[in-house]
C-alpha cells in the first residue's frame, strides 16, 4: 500500500521529499489513480518551490512557483492549469509545458498546514475533467493534515524519533479504522509493550524498537490475516536501526511451547522483543488477568505473563 511507503521513507531516508513522495503516491490511489501530483513547500512569503513530484519528471523539484494554493480550503479546479500559468511568469511555462501541465483538465489543490501554520500543499492533476466528488476530497484532505505535522520537524532533519513516530502512528491509524479489529488497538499494544520492556530492564534505545515493532505489528494485515506478521516485518525492510523490531513482528505469532508460527520456534529461542509484544497484544486482547495467565508456559513467556500482571497492577506514572 502507497500509505506504508511513505512510513518506510520516513524510517529509512528521513527527508520531506521521501515523505511527500510517499503521499503523494497515497493520494493519488485515495482519487483511484490516473493522477500526477507535486507537492509544493513553503519557505517564507513568496518562496514556494517543489519539494516532490508523482509522475512529473523529477527535474521539477527545486522549481520556484507561485499558485493557486495560498487559501487554507481544498480546492478543485475545473479550469485544470490556468491559474497556476497565470501565477507564474513566462520564462517558467516552458518548464511547465516540457512537464505536459497544458494538458491538465482539472486539478485538486489540497494545503498542507499545521496548527494555522501554511506549510505547503498537495497539487493533483488529471488530464481527465472527470470530477472528484466531495467524499474523495476530504479523504485526501485528512491524509494530508495526518503528514502535515511531520513536514515541520523534518524542516532541520532533527527529532526524527518523534516525527518517526508520529507518521508510524498516523498510518496504523488510518488502517485501523478502515480495516482492523478496533481503532487505538496498536497504541494499547505498544503502552503495554514498552511498560513490560522497562520491567524487563531494556534500555531507552532498546524501548523505541519494541514501540515500532508493537506499533505496526498488526500492519501486515493489508494483505490479509493469514501470513500477516511475515508481510508486516517485510514492511521495515532497509532500515537496518529497527532489526529487531522487524524479527520481533515476524515472530509475535510463535509459541512458547513450539507450535507457532512462522518458524515454529520455542521457549527462549523466540526472540525477546516478539515474546514481550505477544504477551502484551494478549493482554490488550483479553483484557482478563485470569486468561491471559491460562496462557503463561503455552502459548506465553510465563515469567513476562507474571511481569505483566504486576505491572499493569501498578498505578499510572504521574
Amino acid at each position: 500500500m502507497e500509505a506504508v511507503r511513505v512510513l518506510n521513507d520516513l524510517l529509512a531516508r528521513p527527508t520531506q521529499e521521501g515523505v511527500l513522495e510517499g503521499t503523494l503516491s497515497h493520494a493519488s490511489f485515495l482519487l483511484g489513480g490516473n493522477l500526477r501530483g507535486y507537492a509544493v513547500t513553503r519557505r517564507g512569503p513568496g518562496q514556494d518551490r517543489v519539494t516532490a513530484v508523482f509522475g512529473y519528471p523529477k527535474a521539477l523539484v527545486g522549481t520556484p512557483l507561485s499558485g493557486p494554493w495560498t487559501t487554507a480550503r481544498t480546492r478543485a479546479l475545473s479550469d485544470g492549469s490556468r491559474e497556476l500559468y497565470e501565477a507564474n511568469p513566462p520564462e517558467l511555462h516552458g518548464i511547465l509545458d516540457t512537464c505536459g501541465m497544458r494538458d491538465v483538465a482539472l486539478s485538486l489543490v489540497v494545503p498542507v498546514s499545521d496548527r494555522g501554520r501554511n506549510l505547503g500543499a498537495l497539487v493533483l492533476d488529471r488530464n481527465s475533467s472527470e470530477d472528484i466528488g466531495p467524499s474523495a476530497q476530504e479523504l485526501v484532505t485528512h491524509w494530508a493534515a495526518a503528514v502535515a505535522p511531520l513536514l515541520g520537524l523534518l524542516e532541520g532533519r532533527e527529532n526524527w524519533r518523534l516525527a518517526a513516530r508520529q507518521v508510524s502512528s498516523a498510518v496504523v491509524e488510518a488502517f485501523e479504522s478502515q480495516e482492523f479489529d478496533g481503532l487505538g488497538h496498536a497504541q494499547a499494544v505498544a503502552q503495554a509493550s514498552v511498560k513490560l520492556g522497562r520491567a524487563v530492564g531494556l534500555a531507552e534505545r532498546e524501548l523505541d524498537e519494541v514501540w515500532f515493532a508493537a506499533t505496526l505489528h498488526d500492519l501486515g494485515k493489508i494483505h490479509g490475516e493469514q501470513g500477516h506478521p511475515q508481510f508486516g516485518a517485510n514492511f521495515l525492510h532497509g532500515v537496518p536501526h529497527l532489526a529487531e523490531a522487524q524479527k520481533a513482528i515476524r515472530h509475535h505469532h510463535e509459541r512458547w511451547d513450539g507450535q507457532g508460527e512462522p518458524d515454529k520456534l520455542a521457549g527462549e529461542d523466540i526472540p525477546l522483543y516478539a515474546r514481550i509484544l505477544a504477551v502484551a497484544n494478549a493482554h490488550v486482547r483479553l483484557g482478563d488477568p485470569e486468561r491471559l495467565r491460562a496462557q503463561a508456559g503455552k502459548g506465553l513467556d510465563p515469567r513476562l505473563v507474571g511481569l505483566m500482571e504486576k505491572v499493569s497492577a501498578e498505578p499510572p506514572a504521574k
